[in-house]
């Protein structure tokens, strides 16, 4: 409702109510098993959340579908044209996070839109402009699409806007061996190689940094080593980030139920909301 207010923006509100059996050949199709009442009961206490007085003169176009969640509202979303989704996350673990994958997920890989994210213990306020935005860039097309993104609001609203680049390095666990238990040429190699990854990488953010956002906003480049997501979040921390913005990498199914991605661990994790955009 307060994007939708700033933005003078009209909202769907979708509830997608989930079959209670898997489709059977022969028999009627899952909408059709729902009666006319329930449809109605979820209606009705959709509506019911956007009666306050915070709704104002917002526009609220109330839809109810029936069948698997994910499907109905990227499908959706496609057919309005959506600027944006919004979604909460339910914070899924275990097994069965690795092997369903969660709705939320789903819609963020696959959403031709960004994704706007929000925690069950998100700390934001439903109050705009979002004042520190933190974007997590590691220069693939995705990311920079998130860092034009961010460039945008943060001119728009003169908010602060942090730009991270993580180096991940080939040891996580156990932690890195420190620079002075390794013999002196290669201590020294090694925290030259260091300085070096980080020069390039500040250079190449100050190179992709509209002038617009370097003139009406405070940027800060950040380059830190580690693992990705690890570091996307503690960066968020120390800024007492509103917002982090994210691009959405596309991997093979293996990947994404064995080891997860950066983007769904700061989704599942973040204290924050998470917009997320796909290339």
């Amino acid at each position: 409702m307060a994007i939708a207010r700033r933005y003078a923006a009209s909202i769907s509100a979708l509830y997608v109510y989930p079959p209670l059996f898997m489709p059977v050949p022969g028999l009627p199709p899952p909408g059709e098993r729902v009666s006319d009442v329930e449809l109605q009961r979820v209606r009705t206490r959709t509506a019911s959340m956007f009666e306050s007085a915070d709704a104002g003169d917002l526009e609220v176009d109330v839809l109810v579908d029936v069948g698997q969640p994910a499907p109905h509202i990227i499908d959706r979303a496609a057919s309005l044209p959506a600027d944006l989704i919004v979604m909460g996350t339910h914070g899924a673990s275990g097994f069965e996070h690795l092997v369903l994958g969660s709705v939320t997920e789903k819609v963020l890989r696959q959403a031709r839109c960004p994704v706007l994210t929000v925690p069950p213990r998100a700390q934001a306020t439903s109050t705009l402009p979002f004042k520190r935005l933190l974007c997590a860039v590691d220069f693939s097309d995705s990311s920079l699409r998130g860092l034009e993104l961010a460039s945008s609001l943060a001119t728009e609203s003169g908010a602060a806007l942090t730009v991270l680049h993580v180096v991940e390095w080939p040891w996580q666990e156990p932690p890195p061996p420190p620079l002075y238990d390794l013999p002196p040429e290669q201590a020294s190699a090694l925290a030259e190689f260091r300085r070096y990854l980080e020069r390039s990488a500040t250079e190449r953010l100050k190179g992709l940094l509209p002038e617009a956002a370097r003139e009406r906003c405070r940027t800060v480049l950040r380059v830190a080593h580690g693992k990705s997501y690890v570091e996307i979040l503690r960066a968020a921390a120390d800024e007492h980030a509103d917002l982090i913005l994210m691009g959405v990498h596309g991997r093979n199914a293996a990947d994404l139920m064995l080891f997860g991605s950066t983007t769904s661990q700061v989704v599942r994790r973040a204290t924050c909301p998470v917009m997320t955009l796909r290339r």
